[in-house]
């Protein structure tokens, strides 16, 4: 018999709803039915595509004689951390908190239904002993008597515990604190001292992608581009990073994409989920890359990623899905490995000879007894080998993709998490908008925009964002991460296209960030807003983790949108939230990138184009700008006959017909020009 998962829209607990424990979604009867039972809660949060969580799944959950106990001793409740962030975030917090070192998932935490307050926890516990932990049977109910026998230390360990949550909260700059750039290179100087100058990364393994502090780096050789000594330091570490991983299995070259993360220091072997939170910031990021650089092979980097986005990841009605998972036939990295003969049957002995060489199956095994593909000798060494040219050895490994993708579609492929989240498509819309604008690529605009459309119209239901979408039902109060990820792609999406819809869009979430989110006497964003669910604490995030923080994000991405507008209530909502994050930033500025982003656009108010004229004319002006790595510049392209346009930007019109455009840094405007090699000059 189903459990009461089964009418839930998580793929996650639905894969849990057949489960002979008799799982609980988050909700107030699961809490009611443990105080009248004077039970304690196991808590269990995981994702879709979590292979520990499989795991965990299968020799726990699915056993009768672990479920019997879970029945009998707690009350069981499972949560998506994927559609509960918010509850996620504080238990994970929590388990840090308790055990002094970091969590994960699965996360299984021991609360108390009185107060939701946790008195214990863990991550994955096997079925038997090993691994130096106890058996999970044996952990039930050692910890199901310490409840009952201890009921004041556990309430003792729980409001231990909400103090010192509390006392994570940020204390805001003094009010005659001056805001300065010391934090910002001071991370330079730290990232230089953990980096790899081998194999890229800034960590031994295992290695993350870590999105924010390459975009920094790239960001600071910019600002420093135009001195005597350019820092080519932080675009080499920025650089190297970015081709290592795209030469590593943490890259799929076969359909595209990347892995969660490698379990080596040499970007290899990855953990094989693949998630729509990594590959949008990674697009964006290879796209910047390219245009930095001019190197074709983060422009071939950039467009194989969206194009895996749009065949894999693409719903029907326009958003993306969420996750593909590590495991596939019950073993993890099954869909991706191969074997040399398996590949030598599929090609022309030549083509074979250069997929070898490329990808190491003329080489040892590398996963398990099997080739799981890196980039291992390079076209250039291949040709002079094979006494060919570089680019029949490019045509040749293009075909052999091809051919191994429509072999490998044959395959079971590892389940797929179709719900759609707000703030992942939102890291998807901006990355498919900055690789649309690098790439000169109009069908990635496009997918950019009817994904836009299709938040707009399935995840707003009363004039509030939703979090979570699946089969036509839209769910959960939106997040900041929501409000935040999706301003900051719409401005974005505005610069690849100009629709004043969108303009509108972009206003109406901020003024909900504003209105819902942020803190009145303190400065910064809460995560969730002042009339969500009442749970044991209320975070305000500023760290970045797997994704870029929110409070850094809602600060750019607002004083962007403020300048754009010339409206200052945004321009000061930003200036408050780095104020109250200050102490933060100056004292681990490595943790914060993205609010250190915020503040040097804070410092140094970004560079605002906006271009008017007829469409052919201004998309041609638009279209050579977007050439140019320039991060902190915004290049608008609006038409003449578009009216009505908010704040300042009704001010910006065609003079007599010519294509005009106007140039501000900040309050600063430059008198227009009205031609494009003028406006290219002054630049």
């Amino acid at each position: 018999m189903s459990n009461r998962l089964a009418n839930e829209t998580s793929p996650y607990l639905l894969q849990h709803a057949d489960n002979p424990v008799n799982w609980y979604p988050w909700q107030s009867d699961a809490f009611d039915l443990a105080r009248e039972a004077n039970k304690p809660i196991l808590l269990s949060i995981g994702y879709s595509a979590c292979h520990w969580c499989h795991v965990m799944a299968h020799e726990s959950f699915e056993d009768d004689t672990t479920a019997e106990l879970m029945n009998r001793l707690f009350v069981n409740i499972k949560v998506d951390r994927e559609e509960r962030p918010d509850i996620d975030r504080i238990y994970q917090t929590a388990h840090q908190l308790l055990t002094q070192r970091g969590g994960g998932w699965p996360l299984t935490m021991f609360l108390n239904a009185e107060d939701q307050r946790p008195f214990f926890g863990g991550t994955y516990f096997p079925k038997d002993r090993r691994y130096g932990m106890p058996a999970f049977g044996e952990l039930l109910q050692s910890v199901a008597s310490y409840y009952t026998e201890r009921p004041d230390d556990v309430r003792k360990q729980g409001q231990w515990l909400s103090d010192a949550l509390g006392r994570l909260d940020p204390a805001t700059a003094a009010a005659d604190d001056t805001l300065v750039s010391e934090p910002i290179q001071r991370v330079r100087e730290q990232l230089a001292q953990s980096f790899d100058s081998d194999y890229g990364g800034f960590s031994s393994a295992p290695k993350f992608p870590h999105p924010g502090t390459i975009d920094r780096l790239l960001r600071h050789w910019r600002g420093t581009a135009n001195l005597a000594e350019p820092d080519t330091g932080a675009l080499f570490m920025a650089t190297l990073t970015l081709t290592r991983m795209a030469e590593g299995g943490i890259y799929d070259h076969i359909g595209g994409g990347f892995c969660r993360y490698s379990v080596d220091r040499y970007w290899q072997i990855p953990h094989f989920e693949k998630m729509l939170y990594d590959n949008g910031p990674l697009l964006a990021l290879y796209a910047q890359a390219f245009l930095a650089t001019g190197e074709q092979s983060f422009a071939n980097t950039t467009a194989q990623t969206a194009d895996w986005i749009l065949a894999d990841m693409r719903s029907p009605e326009g958003g993306f899905y969420s996750s593909r998972d590590a495991d596939s036939e019950g073993e993890e990295g099954r869909y991706y490995i191969w074997t040399p003969d398996a590949v030598a049957s599929l090609l022309p002995s030549v083509d074979y000879k250069i997929f070898a060489q490329r990808f190491g199956l003329d080489q040892d095994a590398n996963f398990e007894g099997n080739w799981h593909l890196t980039i291992r000798k390079s076209v250039h060494d291949i040709a002079n080998n094979l006494a060919a040219t570089e680019s029949d050895v490019e045509v040749a490994i293009a075909a052999t993709r091809t051919i191994l993708l429509a072999e490998r579609d044959k395959r079971v492929a590892p389940q797929r998490d179709d719900k759609q989240l707000t703030a992942w498509n939102a890291l998807a819309i901006r990355g498919l908008a900055i690789a649309g604008r690098a790439l000169a690529r109009g069908d990635l605009v496009d997918a950019a925009a009817e994904a836009t459309d299709f938040v707009r119209d399935k995840l707003v239901n009363d004039a509030r964002l939703l979090a979570s979408y699946k089969n036509d039902q839209a769910r959960f109060p939106a997040y900041l991460d929501d409000h935040a990820f999706l301003v900051d792609a719409l401005i974005e999406m505005l610069q690849a296209r100009w629709n004043t819809t969108h303009l509108e869009f972009a206003v109406q979430i901020a003024d909900l960030l504003l209105a819902h989110f942020e803190d009145g006497d303190n400065g910064g964003f809460f995560f969730t807003a002042d009339d969500h669910e009442t749970l044991m604490h209320r975070p305000k995030p500023l760290a970045d983790e797997a994704m870029p923080s929110g409070n850094g994000v809602a600060a750019f991405a607002l004083q962007r949108l403020g300048h754009l507008l010339g409206e200052s209530r945004y321009i000061e909502a930003a200036e408050r939230a780095l104020r109250n994050a200050w102490q933060a930033m100056s004292k681990y500025p490595h943790g914060h990138v993205t609010l250190l982003t915020a503040l040097e656009e804070y410092l140094t108010p970004p560079e605002i184009i906006i271009i008017r004229g007829e469409a052919e004319e201004i998309g041609r002006w638009r279209d050579a700008l977007a050439k140019t790595y320039a991060p902190a510049r915004l290049v608008f392209a609006i038409e003449n006959d578009v009216e009505d346009l908010p704040g300042i930007l009704a001010e910006r019109k065609s003079v007599a017909g010519e294509t005009v455009a106007y140039r501000c840094v900040g309050t600063h405007c430059e008198l227009p020009v009205t031609s494009l090699e003028m406006l290219i000059k002054r630049l």
